[in-house]
């Protein structure tokens, strides 16, 4: 997967890709800002892209982010392949430019207590790094 440039203009999603759950967050090229949306609890891969199809055609976006896990010191590990698939599967599929950002650091500055789900606000911590590195 190349790097994508930020489009001139249009709603960007951003998933935050899990074997349970997939959070996803919308923003826009024009604000720059990442806001949570929602969370997929889908249990089969057929019901998550059904999902991600819906938001996908609801949304329009002209590029999807997906965070991309890694250890550390950057050497990948059986997640870093999951979500480089996943970001694969979803420009394959839905024909939507899509590109992987650095989530390692994402989850530690978020506070979810036990039994919470946080899965799209990680998903915006994803876009809005996003935003903050491709001005």
């Amino acid at each position: 997967m190349s790097p994508v440039s930020t489009p001139a203009h249009g709603t960007i999603l951003a998933f935050d890709f899990g074997l349970k759950r997939i959070g996803v967050a919308v923003g826009n090229t024009f604000l720059r800002q990442a806001e949570p949306l929602s969370i997929i609890h889908a249990a089969t891969n057929d019901g998550k892209f059904a999902e991600v199809a819906a938001l996908i055609n609801n949304w329009q976006p002209v590029l999807c982010i997906v965070g991309l896990p890694m250890h550390p010191d950057g050497e990948a590990h059986e997640m870093t392949q999951r979500c480089t698939r996943f970001a694969n599967q979803l420009q394959g599929r839905f024909n939507v430019p899509t590109a992987l950002v650095d989530e390692r650091y994402s989850s530690a500055v978020l506070d979810g207590k036990r039994g919470e789900f946080i899965d799209d606000d990680a998903a915006a911590l994803i876009l809005q790094q996003y935003f903050d590195e491709n001005p």
